[in-house]
């Protein structure tokens, strides 16, 4: 069994402002409150290829996961580690971002898929994120019904995560917008 799903998400700011937001969020402190479920983001590599001018970084990701009681039960934890691979191209205006889990891979698989670009309709002025995550329980492959209902629940929770993002990455945005107008909010 695998839950996928997919959005998209319309940023009424330019590219350039949206990518600093999406490096951003995870270090405002203020951000912490709403995404609690972030403990400790660490950078391991960043990099710029010469030839390509495209920035290639990697991150370590620590997230609390609590599921239902009996899948803890199970898997004796609810800490996930993950690892994030971001390649940005300043020439093409693309941010690409791949996240998954390194820890619990026995049990469950994660990958999650952002890519930040102009909008088609206002290329100057707004950004498009597009957002594909697949979710797959490995064990409960012999309890199909049981491993659909703990999909859909991390289902569930991506998307309210999802929305928690969203909300630091426009907060950060206008921030932004503010600052490079010489106001302060």
């Amino acid at each position: 069994m695998v839950k996928a799903y997919s959005q998209e998400y319309t940023y009424k700011h330019p590219w350039d402002r949206v990518t600093c937001a999406s490096w951003r969020k995870f270090a405002d402190p203020e951000n912490k409150r709403i995404l609690s479920h972030i403990l400790e983001v660490d950078t391991l590599n960043r990099k710029v290829d010469p030839e390509s001018g495209k920035l290639y970084t990697t991150r370590a990701i620590t997230i609390h996961a609590p599921g239902p009681w009996f899948v803890r039960k199970i898997v004796g934890q609810d800490i996930c580690h993950c690892v994030e691979s971001t390649v940005v191209d300043a020439r093409s205006q693309s941010m690409q971002l791949t996240t998954r889990n390194i820890s619990l891979q026995k049990f469950i698989e994660v990958v999650e898929k952002i890519r930040y670009e102009p909008h088609p309709e206002n290329p100057n002025g707004w950004t498009i994120c597009k957002q594909e995550t697949s979710i797959r329980i490995k064990p409960l492959s012999a309890l199909a019904s049981m491993a659909e209902k703990v999909e859909q629940r991390c289902a569930e929770r991506f998307v309210q995560n999802s929305a928690k993002g969203r909300e630091v990455m426009e907060r950060i945005c206008k921030y932004l917008e503010a600052e490079s107008n010489g106001f302060t909010i």
